[in-house]
């Protein structure tokens, strides 16, 4: 046997090794979801601990995390929306067999994931602040909004590095560590909001602006600990992982083609959260509280579906590398399945019994904003239903590499979904119970329009995948 055959034999069996998670059973999607649920949603996880603690200071902090923290997660979607498409291709690659590839995805994006944080954070230190004016009524929320941006900022150097080795380790269905880093991550976050906000063990007492330097450090903390695990990481030196002069500009324009659509449904979909807080703000600080409150439940119980939505990405472009088209189908269907059920058992206790499970961790004598969150609570029931189905669905479409129809698609749903907020709050007067069902509207939008795109196997023949070298 030749070395050629040899090599060939040897790729062949890391390759399986690496894929063995890619099965269409229950048990598969699990090992794979799960690890990604807080992985995926480390951001969310930061913008809850930074609301926690910031309910104990005062009202108009929490109102204002509200508002400038889903800012911050728009920014922080740009970065994840690209390295989404180099999950995509190197999940693509490895299905089929093709290790140098890998490794050349993943130091593309890497470096244009350093590029782009650099672009971020003079927008956020310069253009944030005139941005803010148009958009926020009160001067105590616009106020606290520059006070966390001026440290927060700093985290999205460490935030799109992060992204892109988590978008290598959920490509290569390697997930399992990114979860106990997420937990790092999460206690770093909370010791330090704990002595930065309030001034305990010797701390300064920085209000909001100690939330942003918190959570600035606990990303840059979990991105070390992470490079230190890559390092022992014996299954991930087949692929070259650091390699200099070495750019590929056809790799570059493929994740180009492929994360671009992804970071604008991120930016437009986030971006219509932010103006409809901004339409909310106007109501008043209390009405923005509420929101907040909603917002916070409301991104805990999104944790099980974004794993799910993460590694059904991974599962369908890893099956379509293989040539197994026809599993992309029964793999969304079953994983939609399992997001809905795990949402659910998380999410009905609380959503019925709020007052019991959020007294622990917002724990004050007036439980007003609790009483009057629960009309909405009972809004989430459906909005939750609607996004653990689409959200699946609609990233089973992006596996498949169709991001541009999902760009339209998402398009035409922010638009709807924009018309109605403002109707409703501006025109009608209605609250916020039927604004929030907005989002019930969108994601069921979504789905159906997903549905039929993946049945249609209108994907069997996009040319975004012919090979260029």
């Amino acid at each position: 046997m030749t070395d050629g055959h040899l090599r060939t034999r040897n790729t062949e069996k890391k390759t399986k090794a690496l894929l063995f998670n890619l099965r269409t059973s229950y048990k598969a999607i699990l090992n794979i979801s799960f690890p990604i649920m807080l992985g995926s949603a480390a951001q969310n996880v930061i913008a809850l601990i930074d609301s926690v603690f910031l309910f104990h200071l005062s009202e108009v902090d929490f109102a204002a995390i509200g508002f400038v923290g889903v800012f911050y997660l728009t920014v922080a979607a740009i970065g994840y929306g690209f390295s989404k498409g180099g999950q995509i291709i190197i999940a693509r690659r490895l299905g089929e067999g093709n290790i140098g590839e890998v490794g050349r995805a993943f130091r593309v994006m890497m470096s244009f994931e350093i590029a782009l944080a650099a672009l971020l954070f003079l927008f956020m230190q310069f253009g944030a602040p005139w941005m803010f004016s148009f958009l926020v009524d009160s001067p105590s929320i616009y106020e606290k909004s520059l006070e966390y941006l001026e440290y927060r900022s700093w985290g999205v150097f460490f935030a799109y590095a992060g992204v892109s080795i988590i978008a290598l380790y959920t490509g290569i269905a390697q997930t399992r560590f990114i979860i106990w880093d997420t937990i790092f991550m999460a206690l770093v976050n909370g010791l330090l909001c704990y002595g930065l906000i309030f001034g305990h063990w010797g701390l300064p007492a920085m209000g909001i602006a100690g939330a942003g330097l918190s959570s600035t450090i606990a990303e840059a903390s979990a991105l070390v600990v992470f490079i230190v695990y890559m390092l022992f990481d014996k299954k991930i030196r087949q692929f070259t992982l650091v390699k200099f002069n070495s750019f590929s500009w056809d790799m570059l324009k493929l994740q180009y083609q492929i994360s671009t659509p992804i970071i604008a449904q991120m930016v437009i979909g986030l971006g219509s959260w932010f103006l409809f807080f901004s339409i909310v703000e106007n109501l008043g600080e209390r009405e923005l509280a509420i929101t907040n409150l909603v917002r916070m439940v409301y991104l805990v119980l999104c944790i099980p579906t974004w794993g799910y939505a993460s590694g059904v990405n991974t599962m369908v472009s890893g099956f379509i590398g293989m040539r197994k088209r026809q599993a992309v189908v029964p793999i969304t269907w079953k994983t939609a399945k399992a997001s809905w059920v795990s949402t659910m058992i998380v999410a009905l206790p609380i959503l019925f019994f709020p007052s019991f499970f959020l007294y622990p961790l917002l724990g004050k004598t007036d439980m007003s904003l609790i009483v009057d969150a629960q009309p909405i609570f009972y809004v989430l029931i459906g909005i939750l239903t609607a996004f653990s189905i689409g959200a699946v669905y609609f990233n089973g479409l992006a596996g498949t590499g169709a991001t541009l129809f999902g760009l339209k698609l998402q398009g035409i749903a922010v638009v709807g979904y924009l018309i109605y907020v403002y109707l409703v709050i501006e025109v009608f007067e209605l609250g916020l119970a039927w604004a929030w069902a907005a989002e019930i509207l969108y994601w069921v939008f979504l789905l159906f329009i997903s549905i039929w795109y993946l049945n249609s196997r209108k994907w069997h023949w996009l040319k975004i995948w012919e090979r260029r070298d």
